[in-house]
């Protein structure tokens, strides 16, 4: 396949040419959010950023198999193995079941992200569906060794398998360091050494989220899920495994762990991790009380928020820096991504008005050349955006009459813009999204009045006809004490 994706393998600390296991197939397994809350503006970034790998694997041939789970069991606080769970401590603040919770945060995550205009993924296996195939791989792990059971909890043996294999080779570190840094930790005290991590964990009296098991009714460690979710859906060994940076240690490195132990060799080819999403300088985060929801975002309600800003205007602020950098929120940068976003779709529009010349004096070959590699050198799209940029000032310039394109560069423009500016980075016009719904106003007031117009006949028929082909469309209708209200949904 020519010109190759070269990303950055944070395992080898090195770029390397991206070459499928199995082409043209390529798998990528990308941790996704413990539903316990409602999404913020941290969660966007590492939903943009494979949003973003999806679609240029896809754009460039690869048959993808996106997985990204729904943690919804065994994420306890401070990422530790004691505590409470994240979902049902939620539960209980809420006096709701936490599969309640799940769902209730789950909607609106799917809501933001359709929002955002990401792609759904292929899968997105939920922690508590998989219970068996995780318990399965604590059997296979006591089997070879790896794991010791004890009080009905079952814990992963860093030091033993730190003797075969080497433990810290994604985050750096080095176990005797973590040996000789780290203190015995109250409540941990059943482990046999601090850093050795849950497989299986006992459920205490009145815990909500528990399985009948081998060792205990209990439930699943948070590293488990994902080395059993994404074996079942790519296979022992698969391309790229993808995630926050936050987390590369512990989650991922005892993701490597159990697997390396379990199968005997690494399931993952490419370790890629985005960077975080800072405000003043510091890590955007709901443990850290300084978050922003994608709701607040969107509505503008929030102390820090001078104004609303639209999905599209955060999903170009996020693509303007490279996904392994830091990127720092503030108004002002919001402000600006607003009329960058605003400055290419109009550029869209007057592309769509352009007219051909008998010859061109640009060269759009080049331009698209550079757009590609832009992207082939680990997915850098602020290079790409400046290109693009370049694009606008020709789509201006061929406007005003100082250049001239012919009917053959004006489809390749097209086709360019069309590629990299809606299929690959994902972007909307949301012009056109406002103008739809204008559309939709008008039409509803038309059709409820129609159907008013049938109950003030008593054609009952009629008016619940048009209220049950609406459902059906996907539209339901309120009758309220302050006239018809629809919803969407």
């Amino acid at each position: 396949m020519s010109n190759p994706l070269s990303i950055y393998n944070s395992l080898s600390r090195q770029k390397e040419v991206f070459e499928p296991l199995h082409p043209p197939f390529a798998g990528m397994y990308v941790c996704g959010p413990t539903v316990y809350s409602n999404a913020h503006l941290g969660h966007a970034r590492p939903a943009i950023t494979f949003d973003l790998l999806f679609r240029y694997l896809t754009h460039l041939g690869y048959q993808v198999r996106y997985v990204r789970n729904i943690t919804d069991v065994g994420h306890l606080e401070n990422d530790a193995d004691e505590g409470e769970d994240k979902i049902v401590k939620t539960a209980r603040l809420q006096n709701l079941e936490p599969m309640e919770v799940v769902q209730k945060y789950m909607n609106t995550f799917h809501r933001n992200m359709d929002q955002l205009n990401t792609l759904k993924p292929s899968i997105e296996p939920r922690a508590s569906g998989h219970i068996i195939e995780q318990q399965e791989l604590v059997r296979q792990l006591l089997r070879k060794g790896f794991a010791y059971e004890i009080n009905g909890s079952v814990y992963f043996d860093v030091e033993k398998y730190n003797r075969k294999y080497k433990y810290g080779k994604l985050s750096g570190r080095i176990l005797e360091d973590l040996m000789a840094n780290t203190r015995e930790l109250e409540g941990q005290d059943e482990k046999r050494n601090p850093f050795d991590f849950a497989l299986w964990k006992k459920a205490a009296p009145g815990h909500l989220m528990k399985w009948p098991s081998d060792w205990s009714d209990g439930y699943p460690g948070w590293h488990l899920e994902c080395s059993a979710m994404s074996i079942k859906y790519l296979g022992e060994v698969f391309d790229i495994h993808g995630g926050g940076m936050d987390l590369q240690f512990p989650h991922h490195e005892c993701e490597i762990a159990q697997s390396t132990a379990a199968l005997g060799k690494e399931s993952v080819r490419y370790w890629v991790h985005n960077n975080m999403i800072t405000i003043n300088g510091q890590k955007m985060a709901r443990s850290l009380g300084n978050f922003i929801t994608l709701d607040q975002i969107f509505s503008g309600d929030h102390p820090l928020l001078e104004q609303a800003f639209s999905p599209m205007t955060v999903r170009f602020f996020i693509l303007q820096a490279h996904y392994r950098s830091t990127l720092d929120f503030s108004n002002e940068a919001l402000i600006a991504a607003g009329k960058g976003y605003q400055r290419l779709m109009k550029a869209v529009e007057t592309l769509g008005n352009l007219k051909p010349s008998a010859a061109s004096t640009v060269d759009i070959e080049d331009l698209s050349e550079k757009c590609a590699l832009a992207m082939n050198d680990d997915l850098n799209t602020p290079i790409l955006i400046s290109h693009l940029f370049d694009g606008v000032k020709i789509i201006n310039s061929v406007n005003d009459g100082t250049e001239k394109i012919d009917d053959k560069g004006i489809e390749a423009l097209r086709k360019l813009f069309d590629d990299y500016v809606f299929k690959i980075l994902g972007l909307r016009d949301e012009t056109q999204d406002s103008k739809t719904d204008d559309l939709a106003e008008e039409l509803m007031k038309i059709i409820i009045d129609l159907r008013g117009e049938a109950r003030t006949r008593k054609d009952f028929t009629t008016s619940d006809r048009i209220r049950d082909e609406l459902k059906k469309a996907g539209v339901t209708i309120k009758d309220t004490k302050d006239g018809v209200k629809w919803e969407r949904g």
